[in-house]
């Protein structure tokens, strides 16, 4: 009786509002997806509905054991995304806000410029500071998030005395040009270099000085090395690498300002392969940490043997010759390393500034990498033409699933959240491996397109979609009736009416 009363106006009324419910859940779910890498549904479900429908705990004490078991692949996945610092990282002043003046975008996300609060707070501040008045204005100014207030902090410490990291500060930050900076640089050179001497001499006399000279270390290379890269910048490239060399010589042990990538990059601007070999036979080793500019550099070299005469179908039909083998596996360990530099170097995905930390084998070290050494892949004759028609074949090689890895530790899982941190939004982050899309967008977007062709149908054909309808729901409830009827001749007619006015 219920179903005879209905309208076909009701079913158009309550398809196309399923369709509409559907299609807003199916936007919301897409959205989410794209900025965080994950379906909204079913991060609730795992998160909050789970315990409650009685998951396991994993802090209860049944599972001890393997959360005991799962701490080492744990320490391995935070250690694998270790944000580092980038080495070729730009000038704010003189090249990032040059960006923003231009296109009104930001370059440098909120979380990247805090990692690099840190570093500064970490390098260039120790626990005397309060001792000498600049240097205690200075330790705040690097802790202050507005740009004014920090630049305002370094004009106010320098008119106490010359103080090395306020000039670091204005020439970061302040000055406008990289000339500019070159010149605030050699201030600070002039300063740094004094502070040097006067705390090496003082430096056994107790851990406070100890301190002091460990910071005015710091401090001394920082500068040299950003000189260096002023110097390469303004096309002074043979100065830089003479910079550079003097700099890793005075300080063997300072590697984790990794100055011999920067030197890696001068060198191939000069065209000094020779050099560059002899470089990477020192820093590509397996004890040291690989780099997407270690790897890709050796790729480049060996690329440069053949790369001039490779021809893909003539290596089709003839075999690789021992060269052209050698290329292809150094391309393939790259690949393997760092699968997203390719598009970069061979422009299938354009370019962003980038930032001033990088994730080692994700797609902010790709972008890092690419924006240097696009220029010197283009120079080397037919090195792109090599890497376009071998790099793919890497994929082959990897075991699948990623857990097992070929060359290098299996791939971490957890790239695309740091790098999502660290590069801005407008950047569509490169993510390895492909994700699949969820089960749930899938779902409403079926959902979606079969409620608005009911919908549809309803609106066109009425009469016919509501015979359907009362068909479908009669079909549907058979089973509930058959029920009904056979509990009905079982159970007495008496019994049976109590329980209906019950």
């Amino acid at each position: 009786m219920f179903l005879n009363t209905l309208t076909p106006k009701f079913y158009v009324a309550l398809t196309g509002t399923s369709s509409l419910i559907s299609g807003l859940i199916l936007i919301f779910e897409w959205w989410y997806f794209r900025k965080y890498g994950t379906s909204f549904i079913e991060q609730v479900s795992v998160s909050h509905l789970r315990p409650l429908l009685g998951g396991v705990d994993s802090s209860s004490p049944s599972n001890a054991n393997t959360s005991n078991g799962e701490a080492d692949s744990n320490r391995q996945s935070v250690s694998e995304c270790k944000v580092w610092r980038n080495p070729l990282n730009l000038f704010r002043g003189a090249e990032y806000n040059r960006y923003t003046w231009v296109t009104g975008r930001e370059p440098l996300t909120y979380y990247d410029m805090n990692l690099s609060a840190q570093d500064h707070q970490t390098f260039f501040t120790c626990d005397s500071d309060h001792l000498r008045p600049a240097d205690a204005i200075m330790q705040k100014a690097w802790r202050e998030r507005n740009p004014q207030a920090r630049i305002s902090a370094a004009h106010e410490a320098l008119e106490l005395e010359d103080c090395a990291t306020a000039y670091i500060l204005l020439a970061e930050e302040e000055a406008t040009t990289i000339m500019e900076a070159e010149r605030l640089f050699k201030q600070a050179l002039k300063a740094g270099e004094s502070c040097y001497r006067r705390s090496q001499q003082l430096q056994h006399h107790g851990t406070q000085y100890e301190a002091q000279h460990r910071r005015d270390t710091n401090v001394l290379v920082y500068i040299k090395r950003r000189l260096a890269m002023c110097s390469r910048k303004l096309g002074r490239t043979r100065e830089a690498v003479k910079m550079m060399r003097d700099l890793m010589k005075e300080f063997p042990l300072l590697s984790m300002f990794n100055i011999h990538e920067n030197l890696l990059e001068s060198l191939l601007e000069l065209q000094n392969y020779a050099d560059v070999q002899a470089v990477l036979a020192k820093y590509d080793d397996i004890s040291l940490p690989k780099s997407a500019t270690i790897c890709y550099t050796a790729a480049l070299l060996k690329a440069r043997a053949v790369s001039d005469k490779f021809s893909p179908e003539a290596a089709s039909r003839r075999g690789l010759s021992t060269a052209e083998m050698n290329a292809v596996e150094a391309i393939h360990r790259a690949v393997e390393f760092n699968p997203h530099v390719p598009k970069y170097l061979l422009e299938m995905k354009s370019l962003i500034l980038p930032p001033e930390h990088i994730l080692k084998r994700g797609d902010s070290e790709a972008i890092a990498y690419a924006f240097f050494h696009l220029q010197h892949w283009k120079r080397v004759e037919g090195a792109l033409n090599l890497l376009h028609c071998t790099w793919e074949g890497t994929f082959r090689m990897i075991p699948y699933p990623l857990e097992k890895g070929h060359l290098f530790y299996p791939y971490p899982i957890c790239t695309e959240t740091a790098d999502r941190e660290l590069l801005p939004m407008f950047h569509e982050v490169s993510v390895y491996p492909k994700k699949e899309l969820p089960f749930f967008i899938l779902f409403t977007a079926g959902l979606c397109s079969f409620t608005a062709m009911l919908a549809l149908l309803t609106h066109q054909f009425p009469e016919l979609m509501g015979v359907f309808a009362k068909a479908f729901l009669s079909t549907l409830f058979a089973p509930l009736n058959f029920i009904m009827e056979k509990v009905e001749s079982i159970l007495p007619s008496s019994l049976w009416h109590q329980l209906t006015r019950i």
